[in-house]
């Protein structure tokens, strides 16, 4: 297998660490987002989205984040993904609220175009408003996640890890590059903190703090 991927994607980010966790042989190939080689004839042939993750296993090639979890999560008859039509379909649910509901306004209105310059607005005006919005929905997800997704639960659909944390939780400490504040969110920064005791965490997400720290006096708009 190969992982064509960049380190500080945030949807490469809970690819990277199943495979880690899971030590599952497989090749990384960089796709060097800053430079903008993702957008090149060369990677484009493969994956006409331009854009990372994508899974090559054989003649099989995915391109989504979320689906990729899941094929190998089957593919090594990992627990992560359970068996149940029920609580696999609870999995499902909660890969596909983090997804849409909480990433489009959390990182699309809130934290990439103040992170990334090709999706920072076209004025000011426009700029500070998209972020304003994107914010204050941010934080009616978090709140979402926090009392309903979580509550006492120690993962998001129970007391069992599933592939919907390593989704989510990738997604979720984006917010740290911003500086959100967890603590107003005590069920998620706990959740989080139990992820973080994963043996491979530290390893799969140093480009992400390093990424972080590059940035760490930039002023930002936070939830």
């Amino acid at each position: 297998m190969k992982l064509y991927m960049h380190p500080v994607s945030m949807t490469s980010r809970p690819v990277r660490l199943f495979i880690a966790e899971n030590k599952i042989p497989c090749e990384e190939q960089l796709v060097d987002l800053m430079t903008g080689e993702h957008m090149k004839d060369a990677y484009a042939s493969i994956n006409p989205n331009k854009l990372v993750p994508l899974l090559e296993d054989g003649d099989l090639r995915l391109t989504e984040s979320s689906a990729i979890l899941k094929y190998l999560a089957d593919k090594i008859n990992s627990p992560t993904y359970p068996k149940d039509l029920k609580q696999r379909a609870k999995v499902n649910e909660l890969m596909d609220w983090f997804n849409t509901n909480f990433y489009r306004d959390y990182a699309y209105g809130m934290a990439y175009p103040q992170v990334f310059p090709n999706h920072k607005r076209p004025s000011d005006e426009v700029q500070t408003a998209t972020v304003a919005w994107g914010a204050e929905r941010a934080r009616n997800w978090l709140s979402v996640l926090d009392k309903h997704w979580l509550g006492s639960n120690d993962y998001v659909c129970g007391s069992q890890i599933t592939i919907a944390d390593y989704f989510g939780v990738c997604l979720v400490t984006l917010g740290e590059v911003v500086r959100v504040d967890f603590s107003a969110y005590p069920n998620v920064q706990r959740w989080i903190g139990n992820m973080k005791k994963l043996e491979s965490w530290n390893r799969t997400n140093e480009a992400l703090y390093s990424f972080a720290n590059a940035v760490k006096d930039a002023p930002f708009v936070t939830c």
